[in-house]
């Protein structure tokens, strides 16, 4: 195989995944590697952008199915290119916007009713009288965006 393929230890030790991982994304289709002779799995250097846009991903809550979805529409027979990237980048801007908006209320509602610790239910902010909110839907209905 050529020099320029990486087994999945060197896929592994570069990226920061496990190597069990990296198999399980495989399987998911969301890296491909070639087999050589003897079975053994070689990845393109490629690959590891895939797998750091993976990690980063999830990092910020993005499922695997969403992940995939987005890896798929990377064209196919060549290496994407910075201009791809930065389609997916922004296909992903509100939702990212969202979750940013999202993440600081449950920073600030928390902080106030966690760091306080005065366990009031007359004072609390997140405090649902007689489970009113069920009416609204499943979930935090204070705290996550309302349908």
């Amino acid at each position: 195989m050529h020099e320029a393929t990486l087994t999945i230890g060197q896929l592994a030790e570069r990226s920061g995944v496990a190597p069990s991982a990296l198999r399980y994304y495989e399987r998911l289709g969301l890296i491909h590697a070639a087999r050589t002779g003897g079975n053994q799995r070689r990845y393109a250097r490629t690959e590891l952008r895939r797998v750091a846009f993976i990690r980063i991903s999830q990092q910020v809550g993005v499922s695997l199915d969403e992940i995939r979805a987005a890896l798929d529409s990377l064209p196919a027979g060549r290496t994407p290119t910075p201009e791809d990237w930065a389609a997916l980048s922004r296909a992903w801007r509100e939702r990212l916007d969202e979750r940013i908006r999202l993440l600081g209320k449950l920073r600030d509602d928390l902080d106030g009713c966690i760091g306080c610790g005065c366990l009031s239910l007359q004072r609390c902010t997140l405090y649902n009288p007689g489970d009113s909110l069920a009416a609204e839907g499943p979930g935090a209905r204070l705290v996550l965006p309302r349908d």
